[in-house]
């Protein structure tokens, strides 16, 4: 896909490009872009048109600037920046957001296309993103396929005055850099606490395959183990050391139960209902 104003350049005439196109071979993807073959098109494609069409101070953003810089596995759609108070022309298929807390230099240049820094980018994608899972899963993406880190994301939150879920963006920014070694068992107690549950022992220490092991949540009474995954559970040898530790807890008849940190800031509810009902099988009953 090539612009009217590249075309220009090499003396493309505005008559030339029509003649292509009632010849068939030649297609119009808007006022600004042409596609100068009749095949499907790529991503990128699309994003070069996306940037012609929408005006010259547009820049790709959110979930659309992490995937230039190599995302794979997230896609919600074309997502463009602009100015605040700019006049963006209105695309099908490409949503426009207008900043208020536009910078130039947070503007970057990835093949050719004008593109969002990727920590700016990744808060941005959590922001627009359609739900609140979603949010967590693009910033725990960013983080895992290293296109950014959880030190610049936490100093980009602190350049923003307004910034939409903050407390849930915060939250998963430090799960996904493991900054709080004991956010998980803190927040499982105060929750019990809430719902009425009872009070379980935190950081029990019990013997394992290799000695002594640490257990997030222990429910002495009801045989019943809570563990709190933050993102390095997901390494491989961790899931291995995870699983070898979950096989002897079984052996000796605990039953356990395993929420990722990123599950609970999503969808907590859910999952404590799973720690009531696996107490209430074990005998608990509410006063």
């Amino acid at each position: 896909v090539v612009s009217r104003r590249q075309l220009a350049t090499i003396g493309v005439t505005r008559y030339d490009i029509a003649r292509e196109v009632r010849r068939g071979r030649w297609r119009l993807l808007g006022r600004q872009t042409v596609a100068i073959h009749r095949g499907p098109l790529v991503a990128q494609a699309w994003w070069r048109r996306a940037l012609w069409e929408v005006g010259c101070h547009a820049r790709i953003d959110g979930s659309t600037a992490l995937s230039a810089a190599g995302m794979e596995g997230y896609d919600d759609g074309i997502h463009l920046g602009v100015p605040h108070g700019s006049t963006p022309v209105r695309v099908s298929g490409v949503v426009v957001h207008e900043l208020r807390s536009w910078s130039e230099s947070d503007t970057v240049g990835r093949s050719g296309l004008r593109s969002t820094r990727t920590a700016l980018a990744t808060l941005h994608a959590a922001m627009w993103a359609g739900t609140e899972r979603q949010a967590a899963l693009v910033i725990v993406m960013a983080v895992q396929q290293r296109l950014t880190t959880g030190a610049a994301l936490m100093g980009t939150i602190a350049d923003f005055k307004r910034l939409r879920r903050r407390a849930l963006i915060t939250g998963v920014v430090h799960d996904a850099a493991d900054g709080v070694q004991s956010l998980g068992e803190l927040d499982v107690a105060r929750e019990c606490r809430r719902r009425g549950l009872p009070e379980p022992s935190r950081q029990a220490v019990r013997r394992g395959y290799r000695g002594r092991a640490y257990l997030d949540v222990f429910y002495d009474d009801f045989g019943l183990v809570v563990e709190i995954e933050g993102a390095h559970h997901d390494q491989p040898l961790n899931a291995v050391d995870d699983s070898l530790r979950q096989n002897e807890l079984s052996i000796e008849e605990a039953t356990v139960l395993r929420i990722p940190v990123l599950g609970w800031r999503t969808d907590v509810d859910t999952f404590m209902n799973q720690v009531e009902r696996a107490l209430r099988a074990r005998g608990w009953t509410r006063p």
